[in-house]
């Protein structure tokens, strides 16, 4: 009967681990779609068009990213499922379970990448456009009033809505990685 305590603390692992990895990213993934959202919606973007061209490719892989997050949560709930059904008489094969969690796992690691150029290319932006500023404050409407970009709040949260997406796909990775070590540990 030690196979059938295996396959019970195997579940019940599988399940945890599903779920807390699931909320984790759904948290995770609701402030980066309400930042994406804001960014959007915003109209300082809008009216200063000129000055966020950089963020544009950054924002676009952030989104890309995101959507990998969701393809992630969806396994997460995938996860949980087959947690749930090692637990009863049909359960599924080592080599199954094992290939469900490393498609999770190569979309946490896609997400990576995207979520990774979309930081260098928001980072490179936000860089360049600080260099732009002139030192001290700028008064009157001269030449050099054109020069003086501050990075705005809304910029910073474009950074942020990346760190978040960065950061759940990190989780879903740490997990997948650990899942697959339980299920191919050998006894």
């Amino acid at each position: 009967m030690a196979d059938q305590l295996d396959f019970q603390l195997l579940s019940l692992g599988m399940r945890r681990m599903g779920w807390i990895r699931f909320w984790i990213q759904v948290v995770l993934g609701v402030v980066v779609v309400g930042v994406l959202l804001f960014n959007n919606i915003g109209s300082s973007l809008a009216r200063n068009s000129e000055r966020a061209l950089g963020l544009g490719p950054g924002l676009s892989l952030t989104t890309l990213a995101f959507f990998f997050l969701l393809y992630s949560l969806w396994h997460g709930w995938m996860i949980v499922r087959s947690g749930r059904a090692l637990n009863s008489s049909a359960r599924p094969t080592r080599g199954e379970t094992g290939r469900l969690i490393k498609r999770g796992l190569i979309a946490d690691l896609l997400g990576l990448v995207f979520s990774s150029i979309g930081y260098q290319s928001l980072a490179g932006a936000l860089f360049v456009q600080a260099s732009m500023q002139a030192p001290g404050i700028s008064i009157g409407a001269g030449i050099r009033s054109m020069e003086n970009y501050p990075i705005t709040s809304l910029e910073m949260l474009s950074v942020l809505s990346n760190t978040q997406v960065l950061f759940a796909h990190v989780i879903g990775l740490i997990f997948s990685l650990w899942l697959l070590q339980r299920i191919y540990r050998t006894n």
